[in-house]
């Protein structure tokens, strides 16, 4: 992209998702091991009759958490797991996680020491090895960078790119109460900052706190999918919003959608929040992000298996045609599904 008139295209033009395949476009795989390369929760690398998931994640002070209401162990938690996340969101199971950090000269071993307390809390409770990682100065705060990598059998593995018509559209969890905490721990930073004397009150709050701070990859998920012999046709973790990522496996599948706005699941307190920012609990359900809910799509004929299951919420279908993703009014109007969840490049 060579500007014509001299002027060069800020990349907040293009967005997250948009610059990473603009950049990578010319990114195509040489080697037979690589099985799947960008544009998808993880990479894909063969090794022998298993293959290799390999997916990297950066968090920066100031973008993705704020240390004034993050306690640092919660942070190294955090950290791990969303990668975690994106194994999980192949349908493969982790095993290893390097941790990689740039540290400002705000900080003492001993915060260092809180962060790795929740590094290895989250190996501890997920199974895994740390395995690596690097340390560096950073002119700019807290910068970490966590690589996880898991494994599959090659005819388990689940992409973006797998949606067919007639696939039911399910979701694990519930929606928003992720953002809905982040809007919780905003407002009384706001509160706390104009007057220091002011207390923050977090009580009534703790679901939406908790998964905002501390979330839960599904690993469950993928163990119950194991158990009921069940391969998603597709699948993807909601990091950037359920709108945004329903939208990214039809980008991928070249399908359309049709999701049905009450079938959406709300946790109770996260509803009560919503009400109390004057919110719609489903416009946050679907663009807040940050669930790391597991997104997937079954064949109809399996939606026996899948109906009634405890957590597990069937939320529309993928229909064929691909330029129709329609969000459905409990009123039964059809609106286009718009993607409007979280972007790290605005």
């Amino acid at each position: 992209m060579r500007p014509e008139n001299g002027k060069k295209t800020p990349i907040s033009s293009l967005g997250e998702f948009r610059l990473i395949e603009h950049l990578t476009r010319w990114a195509g795989t040489n080697h037979s091991s690589t099985v799947k390369g960008v544009g998808d929760d993880a990479a894909v690398i063969r090794h022998g009759h298993r293959h290799t998931v390999v997916t990297t994640d950066l968090l920066l002070e100031g973008i993705h958490f704020n240390l004034v209401y993050t306690p640092l162990k919660h942070l190294g938690y955090k950290a791990v797991v969303v990668n975690l996340s994106d194994v999980y969101a192949m349908n493969a199971v982790p095993g290893q996680v390097t941790v990689s950090l740039g540290i400002s000269g705000k900080f003492f071993v001993e915060d260092m020491e809180e962060l790795y307390e929740g590094v290895k809390l989250a190996c501890e409770q997920y199974g895994v090895d740390l395995v690596g990682g690097d340390v560096s100065a950073s002119m700019t705060g807290l910068i970490i960078s966590v690589t996880a990598v898991g494994e599959s059998e090659p005819e388990k593995l689940v992409y973006r790119s797998g949606a067919r018509p007639g696939d039911l559209i399910c979701v694990s969890g519930d929606m928003g109460a992720a953002y809905l905490g982040l809007q919780v721990l905003e407002r009384e930073k706001r509160l706390y900052e104009a007057d220091r004397s002011v207390q923050p009150k977090l009580e009534g709050y703790d679901y939406v706190l908790q998964r905002q701070l501390r979330p839960e990859a599904r690993r469950d998920v993928v163990e119950f999918f194991r158990k009921e012999k069940l391969v998603p046709n597709a699948m993807i973790d909601i990091s950037d919003g359920l709108s945004s990522d329903l939208l990214h496996i039809c980008h991928r599948s070249e399908v359309g959608c049709r999701l049905y706005v009450d079938r959406i699941p709300v946790h109770d307190e996260a509803r009560k929040v919503a009400e109390e920012f004057s919110m719609e609990p489903e416009t946050v359900a679907l663009n807040g992000g940050e669930d790391y809910e597991l997104l997937f799509t079954l064949p109809g004929a399996q939606g026996e298996k899948i109906i009634g299951v405890p957590g597990i919420t069937v939320l529309g279908e993928i229909i064929s045609e691909k330029d129709e993703k329609w969000l459905i009014t409990s009123g039964g109007n059809r609106v286009p599904l718009t993607a409007q969840g979280w972007n790290q490049i605005r």
